[in-house]
């Protein structure tokens, strides 16, 4: 009987150990845990962008008229001063030889002018020794010297007529330098907006006729940055961004200006934070959508959690998480333990102080019990 009775007794105890263990087991399996990691985590601005060249000249024509020749074409690379296109020139070329011709006209008018003066300063001279002689009246010699006077004033007329003559003429020639449409810089052309025989309107708003890329493996990047982040926006932070048109590729780039002029559309205001890369490869091109993305701020071997365990509360548990405290299991059940947080990347937060060890198994879901999926019995026989 002792024997039935130690029997009986022991297995009472493992029975119970065993209901016991069931329930632990049965109590850690509602929860979704992952683990305490150390690793880098950053802070960044999210924001998308435009690809642009860093210099960008436009070329217009100060003068209208039919194109009559081009000599630049997409993607060409041209030099500072060579022509690229030509306005029928003819036009203005008739307004010089008549500046010329006028010009002329001016200076011989000048030449008999003078002519004339001399005679008028001859003869009032003659007048006036006659008149120290006694042998001419003082109103005559009056009447020469008043002649003499309007030929000097006539000369001086045509002196100013030929200057005026002369800027009409530099003028012209200007309007006919204006027909050769040069580039300015040397680059590379991104943009033609003319064709052969096309009329170029010139007369209220200057046409732009080619868009010229002075360096084309310098570029930057004009991203539309929120007004709620741009007050982390710093000039040398460091970004990244990709293109659609090389999905596996991030190209590494720099904050250069943090523009204050603001954008709004549809009354959303957002601020220009360019971004300067390299692009010695040229595969970046005008005009490209980037995804950018700009580090903020940055720690390394850092302590971090999952960014939804912060947000989780078991079922059953009152409080607030505020991010101020996770949940661990601990002997099959959870636990809270009180951190601080640092920075997030929007997936891992970084803490900086709590009682958590690297490795520890943080709840970021429960996944049964509640009204989702009612829990068994932890009872298993």
């Amino acid at each position: 009987m002792k024997a039935r009775g130690r029997i009986a007794l022991v297995l009472a105890a493992s029975a119970a150990a065993s209901l016991v263990g069931c329930w632990q087991r049965d109590a850690a399996s509602r929860f979704v845990t992952e683990p305490a990691a150390r690793g880098d985590i950053a802070r960044a601005i999210v924001a998308t962008g435009t690809v642009n060249p860093v210099v960008t000249v436009q070329v217009g024509s100060y003068v209208s008229g039919v194109v009559q020749s081009i000599s630049c074409d997409f993607d060409t690379r041209v030099e500072a001063g060579q022509v690229c296109a030509k306005i029928d020139p003819r036009p203005y070329q008739q307004q010089v030889d008549q500046a010329k011709a006028s010009l002329g006209t001016a200076r011989a008018q000048l030449r008999k002018d003078e002519a004339s003066r001399d005679y008028a300063r001859a003869t009032y001279e003659r007048g006036r020794a006659l008149l120290a002689k006694g042998a001419s009246s003082e109103d005559s010699v009056d009447a020469l010297r008043s002649a003499y006077e309007q030929a000097e004033a006539q000369v001086r007329l045509s002196r100013a007529s030929i200057q005026q003559r002369q800027a009409a003429l530099e003028a012209a020639q200007v309007d006919l330098g204006y027909t050769d449409i040069v580039s300015p810089v040397t680059g590379i052309v991104v943009s033609r907006n003319i064709d052969v025989g096309q009329t170029v309107a010139a007369s209220f708003q200057t046409p732009t006729l080619f868009l010229i890329a002075q360096d084309l493996t310098r570029m930057q990047v004009d991203t539309n940055v929120s007004e709620s982040d741009v007050g982390a926006a710093r000039l040398g932070q460091r970004a990244s961004f990709t293109v659609e048109a090389y999905p596996g590729r991030v190209f590494e780039g720099q904050v250069t200006q943090v523009r204050k002029a603001p954008i709004s559309v549809q009354n959303v205001i957002t601020y220009n934070v360019v971004i300067g890369v390299d692009n010695p490869e040229l595969l970046l091109f005008p005009g490209m959508t980037a995804s950018v993305r700009i580090v903020v701020e940055e720690r390394r071997a850092a302590l971090t959690v999952p960014a939804r365990a912060l947000r989780f509360v078991p079922q059953g548990f009152a409080g607030e998480p505020g991010g101020q405290r996770v949940w661990v299991l601990r002997d099959g059940r959870p636990a809270p333990v009180a951190v601080t947080v640092g920075i997030d990347d929007g997936t891992r937060a970084e803490l900086t102080s709590g009682e958590l060890a690297e490795g520890e198994a943080v709840i970021v879901d429960e996944t049964r019990g509640g009204d989702s999926a009612p829990a068994r019995s932890p009872f298993r026989f």
